[in-house]
């Protein structure tokens, strides 16, 4: 009888234990090639990603088919691999993109922005000769032109550089959680929120 139990009582522990490596193993595998979480912590992506967004992002997507103007993506920011940025996609290879007076034209067409705002920095400050006016430049192969929603407040592309494909972690694709940390409070609103 008790070496019954004894048997009942390993086999629940190893049923378990099993239970608990398998979880592992398969988040480990989701978040490295499937879907990975991120937080928002710059108002760079402002009004589309607010600080305290948690988004989630697809890391197979770009598997299957190549990166789409103004897709939202997290990539490795090409100065300190280390560090992940979000940008939005703006420039794809063979486009000639200039900046004029802080509108995007590529290929001598002006880009229609909707999603694009102009605030929070301090122009007394220090303002960057290329923020408002850049290029023109040809993008080549492989390579991206990547920019904030928030132009004004925006370490990207205009700045670092081009973007380089293999830099690229996913896409953006969901708001599952959004925090305030001023008023402490949840932006229902934002739950469940999908990007584009």
């Amino acid at each position: 009888m008790n070496k019954e139990k004894s048997i009942n009582k390993k086999s629940i522990y190893r049923e378990y234990g099993e239970a608990i490596i398998i979880a592992v193993i398969l988040a480990l595998f989701i978040r490295s090639y499937v879907v990975q979480a991120f937080k928002i912590p710059s108002g760079s992506m402002l009004p589309t990603l607010q600080i305290g967004d948690h988004i989630l992002v697809n890391k197979f997507i770009y598997r299957f088919g190549k990166p789409k103007r103004e897709d939202i993506i997290v990539f490795k920011y090409p100065k300190d691999p280390s560090r992940d940025f979000i940008k939005r996609l703006i420039g794809l290879p063979g486009d000639t993109l200039e900046i004029r007076d802080k509108k995007v034209y590529i290929n001598e067409k002006s880009l229609t922005e909707p999603y694009t705002i102009h605030q929070g920095a301090d122009d007394s400050i220090y303002v960057p000769v290329n923020r408002d006016n850049f290029g023109p430049i040809t993008i080549p192969e492989g390579y991206f032109f990547m920019m904030g929603d928030n132009r004004d407040c925006s370490l990207d592309s205009r700045f670092w550089g081009l973007l380089k494909e293999d830099l690229i972690k996913g896409r953006a694709f969901i708001i599952y959680w959004s925090w305030n940390s001023d008023s402490h409070w949840v932006r229902w609103n934002r739950f469940a929120k999908i990007l584009h």
